[in-house]
This record gives C-alpha cells, structure tokens and sequence, in this order.
C-alpha cells in the first residue's frame, strides 16, 4: 500500500465528490494499491477497511483523533487512539463458510462492497438487511429440500450473521468508552470509511487555503506549490505571515 501524494489525494477528493460513502472508499484504494475497484469491491468488507486503515496511517499517520458524545448525560468525549488499536483483528480467509443448525444447511460468503451498495439502495433498514442476506447465501436447505434466504427463521439468520461476525470481525469495530462525568459505559461503532473521508475534507480545507496564500504571494502554481514537502510550504507560510 503506497502513500497517496499531496496532488493525487486532491484529486481523489475531488473524483469522490458526490459519490456514496462506499465508492468513494474503493476509489481511493484503487488509487493507492494498483488494483481496479471490481476486484477491490469484491473484498469482505474487513480486508476492505484493514486496507483503508493502513492507507489512512501512511496518509496521516498511526494516531486517530475525534469526539463521541455519552448517551446517558451528553458529555462530549475527547478520543485519541492508535490505529493498531482497532486493525488489529485477524479475519478467516475463507471463500465459503457453512452452518448446520436445527435442520437447516446453509451455505454462504462474507458480505462486500458491491453488497452493501446493492443495500444502500433501500430506505427500509429490513429490506436492505433481507437483500444483504440474500446475497450472500449461496444454498440453504431444511432437511434436504432447497429454500430461498426468505424461509431461514430469524433463530438460523442469527447465527448466520454470528458466524460472518466470527470469521470477519474486522467489518464491525467498536470502542469500548466509558464516560469520565456519569461513568456510562457503551461500544461505539467505528466506521473507518467515513472518518478517513472526514479527515481528507478537513486536509483539503486546509491545503486548499495554504495553496492560495502562497500563490496569491509568490504566483506560484498549485503543482508546484503541492510539489513542496509540508514542512516547506509551513516555513514559506510563516514567512508570508511575518
């Protein structure tokens, strides 16, 4: 995985504008591994954020910084956090994985990227959760006879969803916080996809303004201005700025 220069990541940010949260995940690792976004978008959802993970930490660095508000008194959380601390989980690398339980016989596959767009479609959460089901079982049946995804009992679609869970932990993260005022204990869901892309605004809000100082002072152009170590363009700020 190949750190994204200055100019690519603007310009990734600016490809991504208007796309879904998804694909704009899989733009930016197709950027930075070589790899076209239908090989990447058939990855289980955990080897995908495993890979954003380690591309956000060659982008910006090990340490994650952000807020999360308690839901027992509303206090605001400061959380800062290594990235190692949350890409560590080890995922099964398994193309097919099978449960037989209370009669039923099912084979099926870890969601991905292409799933979770098809999903992403649907407003009503137990439609989108039903065609993500669907998708990834490849045969069910109840006692030797063949059924669709819609006749497996809610008992059997736990522990089906149970076992996705076990061989692709990474898919799901979660924080363990503990609020400082009320005590409140509770684990928050940590969606790389979103805060990578988070950061990249607020990079780009940033680089954007640095890049118009300097050429505003020095009528340079953005490629070159980009072209310059961060480091560099902080001195030649500092100077502009007095």
């Amino acid at each position: 995985m190949r750190a994204l220069s200055a100019s690519e990541l603007l310009d990734l940010w600016e490809e991504g504008q208007g796309e879904r949260p998804t694909r704009r995940a899989l733009v930016l690792l197709a950027a930075a591994c070589g790899q076209s976004i239908d090989a990447l978008a058939r990855l289980p959802v955990g080897e995908r954020d495993a890979r954003l993970f380690a591309l956000r930490e060659s982008t910006f660095g090990s340490r994650l910084t952000g807020v999360a508000a308690c839901a027992g008194c509303s206090e605001r959380l400061e959380l800062s956090f290594d990235a190692s601390d949350l890409s560590g989980a080890g995922q099964q690398n398994e193309d097919e994985l099978s449960l037989d339980v209370d009669g039923y016989q099912v084979r099926f596959r870890l969601p991905n990227s292409l799933d979770l767009m098809a999903a992403a479609n649907l407003k009503e959460t137990g439609a989108a959760r039903a065609l993500l089901l669907e998708q990834c079982i490849r045969s069910a049946e109840r006692r030797g006879d063949e059924i669709t995804a819609a006749q497996l009992p809610e008992s059997v679609v736990e522990r089906i969803s149970a076992r996705m869970s076990e061989a692709d932990p990474q898919a799901d993260t979660q924080l363990a916080l503990k609020c400082p005022v009320c005590s409140n204990e509770w684990n928050a869901a940590f969606d790389i996809e979103s805060f990578f892309w988070i950061e990249i605004n607020a990079w780009t809000a940033r680089i954007l303004g640095e890049v118009h100082i300097l050429a505003s002072a020095y009528g340079w152009s953005e490629q070159e201005i980009l072209s310059v170590s961060a480091w560099r363009r902080e001195c030649y700020l500092n100077l502009v700025n007095g």
